[in-house]
C-alpha cells in the first residue's frame, strides 16, 4: 500500500507559526523505518504493508505531538493488493504517458 499523509502540531506557541522542527521530528521516523518514503512540501509518502505503514504513521504522529497542544493528520491511501514498488512505478507510468502523448512539444495541449 502506498500512504501520503501529512502531519502538523497547533497550539505551538511560535508566532512565526513554524512547524518544520515537529515534521524533521516526523520526517525521521518515517526515514528510520526503512519503509520506501519520499518526502515533499506538502507530504511524505510511504509504502509498505498495512501494520508496518500504519505504525510508522502512529509514531510519527506522536513525534509531533509533543511540539503542541493538538495534531492536524491528513492521509490519503491507494491500497492496492499484490503490488509493489509503487512508489516510483506509478510516477515511472506517469512520465511515460507524458512522453507519448507529446506533452511540452510545440502544438501540443496541456
Amino acid at each position: 500500500m502506498l500512504v501520503a499523509f501529512s502531519v502538523a502540531p497547533s497550539g505551538t506557541g511560535r508566532a512565526d507559526g513554524s512547524v518544520h522542527d515537529a515534521v524533521a521530528a516526523a520526517v525521521k521516523i518515517v526515514r528510520e523505518s526503512g519503509l520506501p518514503n519520499r518526502t515533499t512540501s506538502m507530504f511524505t509518502e510511504l509504502e509498505g504493508e498495512w501494520d508496518e505503514v500504519f505504525d510508522v504513521v502512529r509514531r510519527a504522529t506522536e513525534a509531533v505531538g509533543e511540539y503542541g497542544s493538538r495534531v492536524s493528520l491528513v492521509l490519503k491511501a491507494d491500497i492496492r493488493p499484490g503490488y509493489s514498488g509503487e512508489l516510483d512505478a506509478k510516477i515511472d507510468r506517469l512520465e511515460t504517458a507524458i512522453g507519448e502523448a507529446g506533452v511540452g512539444e510545440a502544438g501540443a495541449d496541456a
